[in-house]
């Protein structure tokens, strides 16, 4: 009885997932390249090191004094977001993850970047990366984030600020930053689809700290 019950889940788990998927496809969500813009997100290292434990994060977290590193590309809805559009993805050549730890300083990282989001932009894995390094060029981080040597106290309004300052034509609905109770973890930044700036205010800020702490950069 036990088994044929399982069994019946499974089968209902089974029929619920095409459905879901015909739906999408229906919809023309998650497919690859259909989306309006992108999202950078850009990660704080040292918050992320701070609460981060295992082997699998020792480069990153290591002696190098990595500040602001990219967490991602996202492709993005005008409401809502694509994930995960080719299952199984296509395979990754190593040589591209080696490539990229320079700005995604953990190889488990780029893997699943490149599932759960590069196979939305409808791009080659090349290309799909070459964009996430055009991305992050075209942002300077302000000058007093680059590698603090001393924790610093911020407030939200604060970082939006000074990465306003420092990217001219970057507007004010263009960036949001997220964060925990005590620490600033990111600042996403909207691009269109050709990677220029834009207004995204409908991705909202998730951070609602009054004041955060920037952990500083290690190894100073």
């Amino acid at each position: 009885m036990i088994r044929l019950i399982v069994r019946c889940a499974f089968a209902a788990c089974v029929i619920f997932a095409t459905v879901s998927n015909a739906l999408a496809e229906e919809s023309g969500q998650n497919e690859p390249g259909q989306f309006d813009f992108y999202v950078l997100s850009l990660s704080w290292s040292p918050s992320f090191c701070e609460t981060s434990r295992g082997g699998a994060n020792r480069l990153q977290c290591g002696a190098r004094p990595y500040s602001f590193v990219v967490h991602g590309l996202w492709p993005q809805y005008d409401k809502d977001f694509p994930e995960f559009c080719q299952v199984p993805a296509p395979r990754l050549d190593h040589r591209i993850v080696s490539s990229m730890l320079d700005l995604m300083p953990a190889p488990a990282l780029i893997y699943h970047e490149w599932d759960a989001h590069g196979t939305c932009s409808g791009l080659s894995p090349r290309d799909y990366f070459d964009t996430v390094r055009s991305a992050r060029a075209a942002v300077t981080i302000p000058p007093e984030f680059e590698h603090p040597q001393v924790p610093l106290t911020v407030t939200p309004q604060e970082v939006i600020d000074s990465f306003l300052k420092a990217n001219p034509g970057l507007p004010p609905g263009g960036i949001s930053i997220d964060c925990n109770r005590t620490r600033l973890r990111e600042v996403r930044i909207c691009f269109s689809r050709d990677l220029q700036f834009r207004d995204c205010s409908g991705n909202r800020n998730t951070c609602r700290a009054e004041t955060l702490v920037m952990p500083p950069a290690r190894g100073q």
